[in-house]
């Protein structure tokens, strides 16, 4: 079933069941649930009347609490997967109130929040109001910020975290859902909960409090606390952890935001730029460009652009990005390589130039952040004392595909395709003016740039102006085109001096008679910006003899007169919401008439009472008092009643404005069919010829059958010479491909010879301090010299009196040596009487070893003679003493 027959089964179903007929509930069900299948993101966006028919039948089912569970959860579901796209997210909240509805359902069932109906409410309002401003006065929008704030106080984790996500929505940028629950009587649990859920084991429940918490408390004494100078550094590596290895795409978007919001304070932003880890966290962040997933991507690249807006920061992403890695060196080295950051850097800038042309589906955002993230790093590069050479080389490798994006813009293709190609072609051009401010990158992008190039792109962008409808239509693809074209243009004008022919093809659309559209648009606009450009574009032009200055001045003047008509027309509708009724008209100038008259006698009766003590004076003010609060709740209603009629106004717009639509189609239907039956007839007519030719052109192609026969014979030898020719183009490209190689070695070297010439330049300063100190040592070492100089001038006259002291001791040291002399004499002598008493001594050592013999002797009889010593002790003992006395007697006359 194709999606028109789908949308009328089941528009057909809606109204069946709107009527009253309950049993066809299921066709219903299942009419929803066959269009579910298909695939359907693009719908709403067509802004065909059909299916914004289906969507309010549907989203009115789904507000009425009459309707059965099971129906509601199918039709939320079938919500769900149209509010996938941007586009269908803002359609479904601003034109069919989806918020209002889904906190209507919430509400009904706010008794039991665990049901799945209620979680899939949730979780659909937090796709609904990501990155969308939600009014106070919505419909129970103060209910669900009461349900949201009991549910997350409560233990269920399963309901916690889809009311963390929506409550981190509505409270951002928000300061009127702010203020409401700040006035909430329980605020100060609900804050106690909050900061517990910041110690939670999911990341993503960390990143939803901490966004609550700064959109909450930031201005407050408790967020001050929270996100002082003591925890903010925790808070920066909690967040780029969970942005570099978060548990997906919703908690690094989330992650992203808040570091966002975060760096809109002032002194966090100064914070971040005294973080020591920020280089490295960056360098990680920017690694997740080198993923295929556009979301993040997206998400990068925008919290690199807040960070462009801090000046602080901007030098350091400029110092990340743009700065070349280390050269990878062997693992036998001695020197270690780059780190794990080094071999990155070179990628950094790689992963943003591939962002720009990225054949991805839905990298069309990523390519126009990618360039303006490029635009604010090249300016504040460029805006540096000197243009560094990493600079130049990655301003080299950008300009090819730079210029591939300005190629591939054809009118035929739509409104949408025009825009997006004119919005890029801006975005490209402003990239290559901000190149052109500086002599060196001016240089290389006028190697680059050819005046055919820019001549070609204005055409196109010429005849896209032509053809766009005039502004009272379209002003918004008028103005994007004109832009585009003036950017074009202003390239041009700074080129012309240096590119070839640019000078001739720029003073030549300048008198191009298409131009007007576009110079008046930006003469008239309200942009700074696009005056001076259009100004200074006038000025080139003015003096060029062909210039259509008349046709410039009257298609201003009709702007102009545009505008004005439109600022009437939009007062009238002004006037006519905010006029009341009749009746009400005549009771507020009533009220005011009494409100002043009351002022006044108040004011007179102050007077009095200077003067004269009045006692009524207290019970007139209590009883105008009084009428003035009366007054002022009469005031309220009105204000409600007007609020009202505005609303309904509004829908009667809208329904009108859908009446229109529906006309206008089925006119175009009937033109469309007026013209397909002229086209018919006039197909008839040259067919008719054309068969006639036909009989001809039998008869030629028999002569040229013979001549492509010929013609074959022709091509092939040019075969055989392409052969040969292939042959040669294979050995030239095998020599490139060996220059290449080499050429990449010899870069490496040269790489390495810079890193070494660095090195050297760092050891000749550290030799040139070293230097330094040794001349101030040698300074020291002179002034010690001096003074050395003296002490020994002092230490000669001491010298000089020692001498005199060693003469005389010299003299008693004669006196001791002739002394000495006596003395040597003597010992001579002794010396003599010593040799004699040794060789009496060894004498008596000769008799000494013989008495020894004769002992051991004398030993052996006495134990033959033991037994006869033991009958006869005493004559033994005394035998032994009279021997023992005789030796020692002999032993001493011997010696």
């Amino acid at each position: 079933m194709d999606m028109t027959t789908c949308l009328k089964s089941l528009l057909l179903a809606i109204q069946q069941y709107r009527d009253g007929r309950t049993a066809n509930a299921a066709q219903l069900q299942r009419q929803v649930e066959e269009l579910s299948g298909l695939r359907c993101g693009q719908l709403l966006s067509s802004g065909q009347l059909l299916p914004s028919e289906c969507v309010s039948g549907l989203v009115e089912l789904a507000g009425n609490p009459n309707t059965s569970l099971t129906l509601t959860s199918s039709i939320i579901s079938l919500l769900a997967q149209l509010a996938c796209e941007d586009d269908s997210r803002e359609i479904l909240h601003s034109s069919y109130n989806l918020t209002s509805t889904l906190a209507s359902v919430i509400h009904c069932h706010s008794a039991t929040p665990g049901e799945p109906l209620v979680l899939q409410c949730l979780q659909v309002l937090q796709k609904l109001t990501y990155n969308t401003r939600i009014f106070q006065s919505t419909n129970y929008i103060h209910e669900l910020i009461a349900f949201l704030v009991t549910n997350i106080q409560s233990h269920n984790d399963d309901i916690v975290m889809p009311c963390l996500g929506l409550m981190a929505n509505l409270c951002r940028d928000n300061h009127s859902v702010q203020s409401h629950i700040k006035s909430l009587d329980n605020v100060k649990p609900f804050y106690r909960t909050l900061i517990n859920f910041l110690a939670h084991n999911s990341l993503t429940v960390v990143v939803f409090t901490l966004s609550i918490l700064a959109s909450l408390t930031l201005s407050e004494k408790v967020g001050e606390k929270l996100f002082d100078a003591k925890n903010i550094h925790q808070t920066f590596q909690l967040v780029f952890n969970i942005i570099v290895n978060g548990d997906g795409t919703l908690t690094r978007k989330y992650s992203v935001d808040l570091l966002v919001d975060l760096l809109k304070n002032p002194k966090i932003a100064d914070y971040l730029t005294r973080y020591q880890h920020f280089s490295a966290c960056v360098s990680q962040v920017l690694g997740l460009l080198q993923s295929k997933d556009p979301d993040s991507a997206a998400k990068v690249l925008e919290l690199l652009l807040a960070m462009c807006s801090v000046s602080g920061l901007r030098s350091l992403l400029c110092e990340v990005v743009f700065k070349p890695a280390g050269p990878k060196l062997r693992a036998g080295g001695r020197r270690q390589g780059p780190g794990p950051d080094g071999g990155r850097k070179a990628e950094h800038g790689l992963a943003l130039v591939q962002w720009l042309s990225s054949p991805v589906e839905g990298a069309e955002s990523c390519s126009l952040q990618a360039l303006q993230l490029l635009n604010e790093l090249l300016e504040e590069a460029l805006g540096a004392e000197g243009v560094s050479d990493c600079v130049l080389s990655f301003v080299e490798m950008l300009l090819p595909g730079v210029l591939g994006l300005l190629k591939g813009l054809d009118p035929a293709q739509g409104d949408a395709h025009i825009r997006k190609h004119c919005r890029r072609i801006t975005h490209v051009t402003g990239l290559l003016l901000i190149l052109c401010a500086e002599d060196s990158t001016r240089s290389a992008v006028s190697r680059q740039v050819s005046a055919q190039l820019c001549l070609s792109q204005v055409e196109a962008l010429l005849s896209c102006c032509h053809t766009c409808a005039p502004p009272g239509s379209d002003s918004d693809l008028s103005q994007v085109c004109a832009e585009a074209l003036l950017k074009t243009l202003e390239l041009m004008s700074k080129l012309r001096q240096q590119v070839k022919d640019m000078e001739t093809s720029f003073y030549r659309m300048l008198q191009d008679q298409r131009i007007v559209t576009p110079l008046s648009l930006a003469l008239t606009s309200h942009h700074r910006e696009r005056v001076q450009v259009g100004l200074s574009l006038l000025f080139e032009a003015t003096p060029l003899p062909d210039f259509p200055s008349l046709v410039l001045g009257e298609s201003i003047a009709a702007n102009n007169a545009y505008r004005q008509r439109e600022a009437e027309l939009s007062v009238k509708r002004v006037a006519v919401h905010e006029v009341p009724p009749p009746s009400i008209l005549d009771s507020s100038s009533g009220s005011g008439r009494s409100v002043h008259s009351l002022v006044e006698k108040i004011q007179n009766g102050l007077e009095l009472q200077e003067h004269v003590k009045d006692s009524h004076v207290s019970e007139i003010i209590d009883v105008y008092e009084q009428k003035i609060s009366a007054f002022a709740s009469k005031e309220n209603r009105l204000q409600d009643l007007l609020e009202a009629k505005a609303l309904a106004l509004s829908q009667a717009d809208r329904l009108i404005a859908q009446n229109r639509f529906q006309r206008a189609q089925a006119e175009a239907e009937a033109c469309k069919l007026g013209s397909l039956l002229k086209e018919a007839e006039r197909r008839r007519e040259d067919l008719q010829g054309e068969l006639s030719s036909q009989v001809l052109e039998v008869e030629r192609s028999r002569a040229d059958m013979e001549e492509l026969l010929q013609h074959n014979a022709r091509l092939q030898q040019d075969s055989e010479e392409h052969q040969a020719l292939k042959g040669a183009y294979n050995t030239l490209l095998n020599r490139f491909n060996e220059s290449e190689r080499l050429l990449k070695e010899l870069q490496a070297a040269h790489v390495s010879l810079t890193r070494q010439m660095d090195s050297l330049r760092k050891n000749h300063e550290a030799l040139q301090l070293q230097h330094d100190k040794m001349a101030s040592v040698l300074e020291e070492r002179e002034e010690e010299v001096t003074h050395l100089r003296s002490d020994l001038q002092q230490k000669s006259s001491d010298i000089a009196g020692l001498r005199d002291e060693l003469r005389a001791e010299e003299e008693k040291v004669q006196e001791k040596e002739r002394e000495r002399r006596d003395l040597e004499e003597t010992v001579d002598v002794l010396r003599k009487e010593l040799n004699r008493t040794e060789q009496a001594r060894k004498d008596a050592s000769i008799k000494a070893s013989s008495l020894e013999l004769q002992k051991s002797q004398l030993e052996t009889k006495l134990k033959q003679k033991e037994d006869e010593l033991n009958q006869h002790s005493a004559m033994i003992s005394m035998i032994h003493s009279l021997s023992s006395g005789k030796m020692k007697s002999d032993v001493n006359l011997s010696l």
